[in-house]
């Protein structure tokens, strides 16, 4: 099978006023070479520039303390143990019978309240201060938990054997193309906005992901800013390898990655909040759609407190994201798969109906 790649829908620079924050400019990136193939990035940032003495700030104004609100979520009882019996059944069903051996993936058994592989999450990815970042954030609040809602019930429909649950994947931490007070090149979103998405699932009993695009920072630093909402049964956790600059260069410049201690910081602090807190494991996506942006993939460890989507995120013909998802999803397994899909960008989305007969099959999927 011809390796593919494909186009990926990320964030351009955007500049904005201290007081004006949702304007947001598109632009088009230059050509990226990947190995044997070429293809050109659509980057999406968001900038902000503060009015004083021109000096640019890190964080949008009127960043806050997360609140301490003890959130409704989408929960499961507990119990002392899972069904094992159960459990394997349910995985040996999302391999699609695969001949090669390499799923289902061996692990261990999850802590009891574990949403996967009982659930099916169906998410919207985007950030409130853009309309272009993704379908959260582009639409009005009611029209797009409408629609979201939509999205679950076709997939509810289609597939019986799991429940189909609602999910906002929120861009937390967003790259950015200048250095920023902290020379960090990201910028954290401010806690009241993370409140409002949080908010937002409440009506729909929505799962909340909080996603991060490091820039020059880490993993570590950025994903411990957000352990209070982290700590909350119904909030989990996406890692965008792309903007991880680990060589100083500037966010879209070109691709970055995560190595395998990159994505076990993650997985350390989750874990770790998950005993502290006594919770129900948590989810990790972690977005991919390029050999290069995840490395040494085998020493990603698995613990019962988390459970990994490695997420085939990428835009382009259905040829071509099947082809990427043989190559650096099935190919490298490591635990759960997600597949993501792009309203506008997509020459034809995938149907339910069709990622269905994957291998594996998807248990998240997302859409921009």
């Amino acid at each position: 099978m011809k390796t593919g790649y494909v186009i990926r829908d990320q964030e351009k620079p955007h500049f904005v006023t201290a007081t004006v924050v949702d304007w947001f400019d598109i632009f088009t990136r230059k050509t990226y070479r990947d190995t044997l193939a070429f293809f050109t990035l659509t980057l999406l940032f968001l900038n902000t520039v503060a009015c004083n003495g021109g000096q640019s700030v890190e964080t949008v104004k009127g960043i806050k303390k997360p609140e301490t609100v003890k959130m409704d979520s989408v929960e499961k009882k507990t119990v002392s143990t899972i069904d094992t019996v159960d459990f394997n059944k349910r995985i040996r069903a999302l391999s699609n019978s695969d001949p090669s051996g390499k799923w289902p993936v061996k692990a261990p058994y999850p802590l009891s309240g574990a949403l996967l592989p009982y659930h099916r999450i169906v998410a919207f990815y985007g950030n409130l201060y853009s309309t272009r970042m993704g379908i959260l954030g582009e639409l009005p609040r009611k029209e797009m938990l409408a629609k979201l809602e939509g999205e679950v019930a076709q997939w509810q429909a289609v597939d019986s054997t799991v429940i189909t649950i609602p999910a906002l994947h929120y861009i937390a931490v967003t790259a950015q193309g200048e250095p920023g007070k902290n020379n960090m090149h990201r910028l954290r979103m401010p806690f009241h906005q993370i409140d409002t998405v949080i908010n937002w699932a409440k009506p729909i009993n929505a799962l909340v992901f909080l996603d991060i695009q490091v820039g020059h920072s880490s993993v570590k630093a950025e994903v411990t800013e957000l352990e209070p909402y982290l700590s909350m049964p119904n909030v989990h956790l996406g890692i965008d390898p792309e903007f991880s600059m680990k060589n100083g260069e500037r966010p879209g410049s070109k691709i970055g990655y995560f190595n395998a201690a990159d994505i076990n910081d993650a997985i350390d602090i989750l874990a770790d909040i998950v005993r502290k807190n006594k919770l129900p494991p948590k989810i990790l996506v972690v977005h991919r759609f390029t050999q290069g942006m995840v490395k040494n993939y085998k020493e990603i460890k698995t613990v019962p407190e988390v459970q990994i989507i490695m997420n085939m995120d990428g835009f382009g013909s259905k040829s071509l994201k099947k082809d990427s998802y043989v190559s650096y999803i099935y190919r490298e397994p490591v635990q759960f798969t997600g597949f993501k899909l792009f309203y506008k960008n997509d020459l034809k989305l995938y149907t339910p109906e069709e990622l269905m007969k994957f291998t594996p099959i998807p248990i998240y999927i997302q859409y921009q």
